[in-house]
């Protein structure tokens, strides 16, 4: 993935953020965005974890934070998209 998609992808994500409170109390939008951004130039496993939340959205998904994973620090991200099973 390019840099300027993976900044594109991170917009998206950042509006669905904004949108859907509810789905993830208590975090916080730019810790979130820190944590992505490291992704673009991370590790090949952390390129790949983008990537993934790319083609999620580019097959019609709508992944977004749902949580945080206490032990390593990581959000989790889930497919929120209506009508998918």
């Amino acid at each position: 993935m390019s840099p300027e998609q993976g900044e594109e992808l991170i917009s998206v994500l950042k509006v669905r953020f904004a949108k859907n409170m509810n789905r993830h109390m208590g975090l916080e939008w730019p810790k979130v965005q820190v944590k992505l951004e490291a992704c673009l130039s991370g590790s090949q496993a952390d390129r790949e974890k983008l990537w993934s939340l790319h083609e999620m959205e580019s097959t019609g998904g709508e992944p977004d934070v749902v949580g945080r994973d206490e032990k390593t620090g990581e959000y989790i991200f889930c497919d929120c998209s209506a009508g998918k099973p």
